[in-house]
C-alpha cells in the first residue's frame, strides 16, 4: 500500500511538471501558491485534526521559518536546499518551545497564546537589524539551472520548488499520520483521558505534535517567501494564520487529502471573483470585499453542509448507500 501511495505521488508530480508547460506564466506562479498553501494548510490539519489542539496564529511559525531561511541565505550562503531545512529546523525549536507551554493549555487559553505569538512576530522582527526591519529581507533562490534552457522561466523554477516540497511533506505527514503517532494523536483528541489510561503520555505526544505542525509551517513560510522574493512583516499578517485555518475547515480538518480543495479555493476563487466584479463594473469597495465575502460564505456552507471536509462527506455518504439493502 506504501508503495502504491508513492507512486501515486511520483505521477502526480510529472504530470503536473508536464503541464506546467502548457500554461502561461500567471497559472504558474498560481500553480506554486496553491503548494504553499498545501504544506500551510497540512500544518493545521496535523496540530488540529489530528492532536486537537486550536491555533489561531499559524502565521507565526510561517514567518519563524521564512526569517530563517532568509538569514542563513543572506548571511552564510546557504545553498537553497539547505534554507529550506533552516526553516524546518527554527520553526520546530520555536513549536517545541510553545508546544511545551501549550500542553498545559486548552480550548481559548491556547488558541489566545498562539494568537499573540501571531500578533508579537511583526513587532519583535523589527527590533533586530539582522532580520531587516521594516522593509524586511530579500529571499533569492537563484536562477533555474542552466540545463533547463533559457527559456526556462523564473516563476516555473519557483513552481517545481514549490510541487517538489509539497508533494514530499504531503507524502512524509500521509505516513506520519497512519503511523502509531497519529493513531495516538487521534485517541487525545477523541479523550484525552481515556488515552491517558491507556499508559499515553499526552503532554509529551501533544509537544511532539505542536513541533511537528511548526516544522511544516517553517517549510510553507520559506516557500512564501521564495514565491514574494523577500520576507517582511506585512508578509505574515495576521490574516494569513486566519486564511490557513479557513482552508484547513474547508479541506476537511482531519483530512489530510483535501488540503487541496482548501488550497485551490484561497488562490483561485479571489481570482475568479475579482475577474466577475471587474466585469460587472462594481464599485472599489465591493470589489475589494467581496472576495473575503465569497470565502467566508464557503467557510460557513461548509460547516453547515460538510463539517468534515467535502471528501470526508463524500465517503460517509457512500458508506450509507453501501450500507443500505
Amino acid at each position: 500500500m506504501r508503495r502504491n501511495r508513492t507512486l501515486l505521488f511520483i505521477l502526480i508530480g510529472v504530470a503536473l511538471i508536464i503541464a506546467s508547460n502548457f500554461v502561461d506564466e500567471l497559472r504558474v506562479y498560481q500553480g506554486a501558491q496553491i503548494a504553499t498553501y498545501v504544506v500551510a494548510i497540512s500544518s493545521i490539519i496535523l496540530l488540529t485534526g489530528y492532536s486537537g489542539q486550536v491555533s489561531l496564529g499559524q502565521g507565526a511559525f510561517l514567518a519563524i521559518g521564512a526569517y530563517g531561511a532568509a538569514v542563513f541565505r543572506n548571511t552564510y550562503h546557504f545553498p537553497i536546499a539547505a534554507t529550506f531545512l533552516v526553516a524546518i529546523i527554527c520553526a520546530a525549536i520555536a513549536g517545541a518551545i510553545l508546544g511545551i507551554a501549550a500542553a498545559r493549555l486548552t480550548g481559548p487559553y491556547l488558541a489566545g497564546t498562539t494568537l499573540a505569538l501571531a500578533l508579537g512576530i511583526p513587532s519583535i522582527a523589527n527590533q533586530f537589524k539582522i532580520l531587516g526591519g521594516e522593509q524586511g529581507l530579500l529571499f533569492d533562490v537563484g536562477f533555474a539551472p542552466k540545463f533547463l534552457g533559457e527559456s526556462f522561466t523564473q516563476y516555473k523554477w519557483f513552481f517545481w520548488i514549490a510541487l517538489s516540497l509539497a508533494l514530499i511533506s504531503t507524502w512524509i505527514m500521509q505516513n506520519l499520520l497512519r503511523s502509531r503517532y497519529g493513531r495516538t494523536w487521534r485517541a487525545i483528541r477523541i479523550n484525552r483521558t481515556a488515552a491517558q489510561l491507556q499508559g499515553i503520555n499526552a503532554p509529551r505526544k501533544q509537544v511532539l505534535a505542536f513541533t511537528f505542525s511548526a516544522a511544516v509551517a517553517g517549510l510553507a513560510g520559506a516557500m512564501l517567501a521564495m514565491t514574494i522574493s523577500t520576507v517582511s512583516p506585512s508578509a505574515f499578517p495576521l490574516t494569513l494564520s486566519f486564511s490557513i485555518l479557513t482552508g484547513a475547515v474547508i479541506s476537511g480538518i482531519a483530512t489530510l487529502p483535501g488540503v487541496v480543495i482548501g488550497a485551490f479555493t484561497l488562490v483561485v476563487v479571489p481570482e475568479l471573483v475579482d475577474a466577475l466584479t471587474s466585469k460587472a463594473a462594481l464599485s472599489e469597495g465591493v470589489s475589494a470585499n467581496l472576495p473575503g465575502f465569497v470565502i467566508s460564505a464557503l467557510l460557513v456552507l461548509t460547516i453547515l453542509f460538510a463539517p468534515n471536509g467535502p471528501i470526508e462527506n463524500s465517503h460517509r455518504n457512500r458508506a450509507k448507500r453501501e450500507s443500505k439493502p
